[in-house]
Parts: structure tokens; sequence; C-alpha cells
């Protein structure tokens, strides 16, 4: 049915090759393409042993134009799924436009040199794409994605206006490790430590780096854990999009061991974005840092335990208040032994590969450049339950 050309070999990029290998009615031909082809080469190979499908595998540097037109041109996808770094969205984008193919991205824009992420960078390429008669679909990840889906999904049928909105993501699970992230430490790094923002009745509040906190009982044996506040990118389009909002907020879980280093790395200066001169050579001490830490692929054999990722939405239906909790709870070692993957990378991959087949069966496909949760969330949802990620939805009682 569709050709597709995937951008990116990290972890997530390992688990969206093998979830399109597994729907190969749908994605005929899969293409992979990186800065290290011997990544790409690795994650083909094991496609070929799990499934006997072929992934054609290329080199390309996502921050060249002219490279990505030119390969982009030679594979003739339908669309490009971009699980590349943050940083390098906008030339895919570009690329995309120039080819004439529909676009994908997990994560929105990032600008190397600055700690602040945004969709109007994106957001400004909506006449672009629509002229052209593409489509790309901002955040098809599960946080962004598939937390905005969930948003999508209660507000069709759970609730007639959200007012309150909480996403709460939990990563219950232990790797043994001192220290390591879950995905690309920088971009992890960046985002845990920037300043917390939430949306209250029509404008944005901000708060110092995790000095808010909560506890939260979650569900499947999981129990309670601190959860702390921060800014998510969803949080900026789901104020846009969901009707009757009045706060949002986002929350994640962190042990104290992963806040203490966090605070000795700020502390030495290796949380710093901007260049430093060391010995003729020119070092940004927070990269220097992600290289020193355990590439979040290799966490898969370590990691033991659950993640537990949804939303609490608190509104109206029929004139009277309700509370509803949608969710996924996913296993670290399930994802380990069905792709050799950590439930991060796994619960960010498979959406990503769902909304490209939403994409390219047609079901979800309008010109313009769109957020999950201003499409039908009813296919995907369908989809989730397919291919790795069943959810629930719980009533709370109401506070």
């Amino acid at each position: 049915m569709a050709r597709v050309l995937i951008i990116g070999a990290g972890g997530v990029s390992s688990v969206v090759v093998h979830k399109c290998a597994q729907a190969n009615d749908v994605f005929t031909e899969i293409h992979l393409a990186s800065r290290t082809k011997a990544k790409c080469d690795a994650i083909a190979e094991s496609v070929k042993k799990r499934y006997g499908v072929t992934v054609h595998t290329a080199s390309v540097d996502a921050d060249n134009v002219s490279e990505l037109v030119a390969l982009i041109n030679k594979v003739k996808p339908v669309m490009v799924i971009n699980v590349a770094l943050p940083y390098q969205d906008l030339t895919i984008m570009d690329a995309c436009l120039e080819c004439n193919v529909h676009y994908l991205d997990t994560a929105n824009y990032e600008p190397i040199d600055l700690a602040k992420f945004e969709y109007k960078w994106q957001w400004a390429y909506q006449d672009k794409f629509k002229e052209k008669g593409l489509m790309a679909l901002l955040g098809s990840g599960f946080d962004p994605g598939v937390t905005n889906v969930f948003c999508a999904y209660g507000q069709k049928h759970l609730l007639d206006e959200i007012h309150v909105l909480d996403i709460i993501d939990a990563n219950a699970g232990d790797h043994g490790l001192p220290f390591a992230t879950n995905f690309n430490p920088e971009i992890n790094i960046r985002e845990v430590t920037a300043r917390g923002r939430y949306w209250e009745r029509g404008e944005w509040v901000e708060t110092d780096p995790l000095s808010w906190k909560m506890s939260f009982d979650f569900p499947d044996g999981i129990g309670p854990k601190n959860c702390y506040l921060m800014y998510h990118e969803e949080l900026e389009s789901l104020v846009q999009n969901l009707k009757g909002i009045r706060r949002a907020r986002f929350w994640m879980t962190f042990s104290d061991n992963y806040l203490n280093h966090l605070k000795v790395f700020g502390g030495v200066g290796l949380l710093g974005i901007e260049p430093i001169e060391y010995k003729g050579q020119s070092i940004v001490p927070i990269q220097f840092l992600s290289k020193l830490l355990p590439d979040p692929a290799s966490l898969g054999p370590l990691t033991k335990g659950k993640t537990c990722i949804g939303c609490v939405m608190q509104g109206i239906k029929n004139g009277q208040e309700k509370t509803y909790y949608v969710y996924n709870i996913c296993q670290h070692e399930d994802c380990y032994e069905e792709l050799g993957s950590q439930a991060i990378s796994y619960t960010t991959g498979v959406p990503a590969m769902i909304g490209a087949m939403m994409m390219v069966t047609g079901k979800w496909m309008k010109a313009g450049v769109w957020n999950m949760e201003q499409m039908d969330p009813d296919p995907f949802m369908e989809q989730l339950n397919k291919f790795g990620l069943p959810w629930q939805v719980a009533e709370l009682p109401n506070k």
C-alpha cells in the first residue's frame, strides 16, 4: 500500500521500523536513513531476523536540506516519519515540501541554541503544507501524541466539556544504573530542567523547575509516586482545541536519585547549552555529558517494571460533574521480549507507526499542519489495542 521513509536510528526508530514491518500490509516498502548507516543496518538486520521483512538503509545528514531532498527524491516515499532529533524538524519539513511528500514527527521543534520548545515554528508551515495538498502530523508519540488522542476521546465520548486536565506520566521501571535517561540524554535533560508552565483560566503560569509536586496513586500495583509539574508541548495545542478547558497541567515522576544527580550536574555546569573552550576545542557541556551517559537503547535488557501514562479529565456530562482517567500500562520486560526495546522507546515508537498508518490509509488525511487531538480518535485508539498499547478508562471520584 505505501512506501515510507523513516529518518533517525535511535531506540524509538527501532520500534517504529519493527512495528511498520509487523503491519506490512500497510507499509509495503520500508526505508530507513540516519547519519550513521551502521545503526540503520543493525535495525534492518533485526527486522529481517524477526519478520523476514527487508528494510532498505541509507546515510543522510538530517541538518542538510539538499541531502534530504536527494534521498527523498530517490526513495519516492508517500511520507516521511521523522524520529530524528527535534532540532531537525524544520529541515525535514522543508525537504518534504520540496519533494511533495507527507510528514510526521513525535516531538516539536526546539532550536539547538535555545532550551525552549514551542509549536509556533511548525505551525507557521500551515499554509505551505495546505497549498501543496500535503499533511504534516505533529507529535505522534505518547506524550505528546497518545495523550492528545486520549483527550480527543474524552471530548468525543466521555465529557461534553473538559474543564481540568492533568496529564500524568510515570516510569516506575528500574534499570539498576546510577543514572540514565530513557531517551536522548540531551533532549531529556533540557526538557526536565526547563521552567514549569501550566494553563490556568486563560493564561500561562510559570514555576521554577520541578518546584511543584504531588502524590498520585497509580493503578496496576504501581502505587503512590511523587509527580513533578513540568511544561510539556502537548499543553500548547490542547488548550486551544479542548472545549471549556480552564486548567491544564503536565506531571512526571522522578526518583530522588535522579533529581540528586541533576542537581549535581547543574551545580558543576554540565547542563549548560553554551559552548566552552577546552584545549582549543569548542564543547557544549550538556552534549559532553550526554556522551558519558548510557545509550537509552542499551537499557532494554536492564529495565524492569512498568510505565503508566494517562490523562485525568474533569468536566461536565449532561450537566453533571464527572472525572475520568484514560491511561495505558506498559511493561518494560514485555517490550524487550517483543522488540529488544525498553518501554519508553516502545510507547513513543508504536504511536508514530499508528499515526503514519492513519495517514497512509486515509483515515487521517487533511492538508495542512495538525496536532493529534484535531483528528478522530477512534481509529487510532483501536490500533493502540492491536499493536501493544492497550488503554483503559476509569471513572474517578470528583474532587
